[in-house]
């Protein structure tokens, strides 16, 4: 079977390249020569049978990812539906499904079937429950374990899986001897990393990495490489420990994409401010261009309740820092499983700060988007305003609530509406000079 890297290295272009190509307002050949060269990835496992291709990386729009699935205190599945369909509708071009409670196989084939986004797993999750579900623990768990449940997430269709590959014995020692504050807070990332402490051996995903890239080419899975030691605090952020494990995926990378397996590299986390633009530009030269994929970053750890703010602003930096893909962080964030509410919030922030940094970045789609509105608020054209929106039902929700049908101006302003007056003079002012 061929890999959309294969087939662009071929020179051929793909339905899904031409696809992503027309969403972009881009050449299908541009497409080609990114998935070629690895910095644009098309998340496309070809059994997620209703897919709408989506490409990330460099010259696209960013990417915003939505987080759902169960958990041990709410194993049901249909909530998570009805999340991912919230999600969808807030504009996710990405569900990963984390989902830890039970029936973990059915819930990802029902979230994979409903969708029409691309889906991500991280395979460690299931093959942690179901380990010590046999066996009792997490540190019992075998090789075959682990890359059994990489194969049928493959089969499933999964369109890319976040593998933890980057942690091994050496950057566990950077962790022991760094002395951070949070330690490790990835749950993939304490997975493997308990189970290696524990058995004092090598991390088998890193070890038996080729094995992971014959599951990815055959399927057409593109591999996450995770971050499993992203900083959790402020305090954490861009120490040895982080840049160790960073320089082990622009490794792997390299090794992935010379078997025509696409790759997308994962990054921080928590992240001062001043230091986000150094880590997008930091991962970007080691890793050598592949699209990198971002949790925020937030940028201070107080906001427990308003994380989907935090994340935004910090997102927003790492877009314009060449960021090419966010992972929406909800108001939950810290405090329990989101809801369907939780879920919008987070993706239109998310999207709020994917969008600002589209336009830092020359993107022509998002500065036609935001002409048109300033066009539509000049002229008081308040239904195309409100279709303009990035969140249309909450801007409607908002219009009709603080204002009387049919007002031309809003309430802000009333009778002294600024655009309205300055409007008026100044086509007086252009009917007295001709």
């Amino acid at each position: 079977m061929t890999t959309q890297m294969q087939f662009a290295r071929q020179g051929v272009i793909t339905e899904a390249m031409k696809y992503v190509a027309q969403q972009e307002k881009l050449s299908p050949d541009f497409v080609r020569e990114g998935v070629a060269q690895g910095t644009i990835a098309i998340c496309s496992n070809r059994n997620h049978k209703n897919l709408k291709p989506c490409g990330v990386g460099k010259g696209l729009r960013v990417k915003v990812n939505a987080n759902i699935g169960t958990s041990s205190s709410f194993p049901c599945v249909e909530p998570e539906l009805l999340k991912l369909q919230a999600a969808i509708d807030a504009g996710a071009d990405s569900i990963m499904d984390l989902s830890t409670g039970d029936n973990i196989t059915a819930s990802r084939r029902a979230i994979i079937a409903a969708s029409t986004v691309m889906v991500g797993t991280v395979p460690i999750y299931q093959a942690t429950v179901e380990t010590i579900k046999k066996r009792g623990a997490v540190v019992d768990m075998t090789k075959e374990d682990l890359f059994d449940v990489i194969r049928m997430q493959a089969e499933d269709g999964a369109d890319f899986m976040t593998i933890h590959c980057g942690v091994n014995l050496n950057v566990l020692k950077a962790v022991t001897e760094e002395g951070r504050i949070m330690d490790i807070v990835s749950r993939g990332g304490s997975f493997i990393a308990g189970w290696m402490l524990h058995n004092n051996r090598e991390n088998p995903l890193y070890e038996y990495f080729d094995e992971i890239l014959d599951i990815c080419e055959e399927y057409d899975v593109t591999i996450s490489l995770g971050d499993g030691l992203r900083p959790g605090c402020l305090a954490d952020a861009t120490d040895r420990a982080q840049i160790q494990e960073l320089l082990n995926l622009g490794e792997l990378t390299q090794r992935a994409w010379k078997r025509d397996v696409q790759v997308m590299v994962e990054g921080p986390g928590h992240v001062p401010f001043n230091q986000i633009a150094a880590n997008m530009e930091l991962q970007k030269r080691i890793c050598h261009n592949a699209p990198f994929y971002v949790l925020g970053p937030l940028v201070t750890d107080v906001a427990p309740g308003y994380d989907h703010i935090t994340s935004a602003i910090g997102g927003t930096l790492a877009a314009v820092s060449g960021a090419d893909f966010l992972c929406y962080v909800t108001p939950a964030e810290h405090l329990g499983l989101p809801d369907i509410e939780d879920v919008r919030e987070g993706v239109i922030a998310a999207r709020i700060a994917a969008h600002a940094g589209d336009l830092a970045r020359g993107n022509q789609q998002a500065w036609a988007w935001d002409n048109a509105m300033a066009k539509a608020r000049k002229n008081l054209d308040w239904e195309e305003q409100l279709c303009l929106a990035i969140d249309p039902v909450k801007a409607r929700e908002y219009r009709q609530k603080k204002n009387q049908a049919g007002d031309e101006a809003c309430s802000m302003c009333g009778y002294y509406c600024a655009v309205k007056i300055v409007s008026k003079y100044l086509e007086a002012h252009k009917l007295n000079r001709g």
